[in-house]
């Protein structure tokens, strides 16, 4: 993903460009399903599912295009987060019947971003993490993109297994409530997602 292609492609959807829009959201559907995979606890779980969330996301960033007012993919991946973070406060009152805001989510939202970021410089392995270099900064978030579209490559309870335990930092008991499987079963179940994804995985540049 050029940056130069990025930034045509925002242009283009500023000005009203329905295709490049939908070309442009399409990058980060699986950048998206991540940080909606940390999102949905068991209440939410039992009424939407992460690809719900990222759906309503991308609509709302069709309708709401104009109000952009960045020029770079660091600023449209923010944005989308704030819209992400805005339908789920919109889920929780919907379907749980409450308007308590929760400032935890944000925090939650925030964390697993940098995360990934952090994460992608270990050139897929999600164990490792020297921290990036000068040289690298100017590239962290399309590296975190593409170990996103690396993730997609697993099966749904692979990813979300690495997701809530290597980027959420959850314990196994906290996973298994969440996948409503045993702790045990939960970390043989990371191991072989781990094990899966290194075979998938390809180095990130």
């Amino acid at each position: 993903m050029a940056d130069m292609c990025v930034e045509r492609l925002l242009n283009e959807a500023r000005q009203g460009g329905v295709e490049p829009l939908g070309e442009l959201l399409q990058l980060y559907r699986n950048y998206l399903t991540i940080l909606a995979t940390t999102q949905l606890d068991r209440r939410l779980q039992r009424r939407m599912n992460p690809s719900d969330l990222v759906q309503e996301t991308m609509l709302a960033a069709h309708r709401d295009i104009r109000r952009f007012r960045g020029h770079s993919e660091r600023e449209f991946l923010g944005w989308l987060r704030q819209i992400l973070i805005c339908c789920l406060h919109h889920a929780v009152e919907t379907h749980l019947k409450t308007k308590m805001r929760d400032v935890r989510r944000e925090v939650s939202i925030e964390q697993v971003s940098a995360a990934l970021d952090r994460s992608a410089f270990g050139h897929g392995a999600l164990l490792v993490d020297p921290g990036p270099s000068p040289s690298a900064r100017s590239r962290q978030r399309e590296r975190a993109v593409a170990l996103a579209d690396q993730l997609a490559k697993l099966r749904p309870e692979y990813r979300d297994v690495i997701v809530l335990r290597n980027l959420q930092g959850l314990s196994f008991d906290e996973i298994g409530q969440r996948m409503e499987r045993r702790p045990g079963a939960v970390r043989m179940l990371w191991l072989r997602a781990i094990d899966k994804f290194k075979q998938v995985c390809e180095p990130i540049e």
